[in-house]
């Protein structure tokens, strides 16, 4: 792809489409990643359920989604993972919750470290956002691992925080702030 928002030495962000291309690959790393995201994620694995997916991520000015590709040189980059920004507000608060999850192809070779760093700088940057909350269930080894290496805080913990796979669930929650990644373009 050649219209990334951001790229870095080996992956690239786009924001989400309802290409036909990128619906299929999209359900098809999703089907291939369910073993991987369970009990922690959901992502859509049929098409419909995927458009109406991407749609409130495109239209919502509250969220802004972004598919994380591998930069591989070929014809078509491969795509690795998805990092969300929810819940954006602006105004004094300046603040957005970050959602994301790896496909399995692409688990473990720290490509979502490096797109996370991307989405951290655009939400920082462009987007004028101060802070970014992360919240994740505390046996989720793999998620908060993201989140320390990304520089984020352990804030404390939310019981019954959030409706998941059939009962609410405690979180941790994680916060950084424009400030300790020393980004200058954060917008008042």
């Amino acid at each position: 792809m050649a219209d990334y928002l951001a790229t870095g030495d080996r992956v690239g962000i786009h924001p989400y489409s309802l290409d036909e291309a990128d619906v299929a690959e999209f359900t098809d790393r999703a089907r291939e990643s369910v073993e991987l995201h369970r009990p922690w994620l959901f992502p859509p694995t049929g098409a419909e359920v995927y458009t109406d997916y991407a749609r409130r991520l495109i239209e919502d000015p509250t969220k802004h989604g972004f598919l994380l590709y591998e930069r591989n040189g070929a014809t078509r980059d491969t795509l690795a993972g998805f990092i969300n920004i929810n819940n954006v507000v602006l105004g004094a608060f300046r603040c957005g919750a970050l959602g994301y999850g790896a496909f399995a192809h692409a688990a473990g070779r720290g490509l979502m470290s490096e797109g996370l760093d991307l989405v951290v700088r655009y939400a920082f940057g462009p987007l004028g956002l101060h802070r970014l909350e992360i919240n994740v269930q505390p046996g989720n080894e793999a998620s908060i691992a993201l989140a320390r290496r990304a520089g984020f805080r352990l804030e404390g913990l939310s019981p019954d925080f959030l409706f998941i796979d059939g009962a609410w669930r405690d979180h941790e929650r994680w916060a950084l702030t424009a400030d300790m990644v020393g980004a200058e373009d954060s917008r008042p």
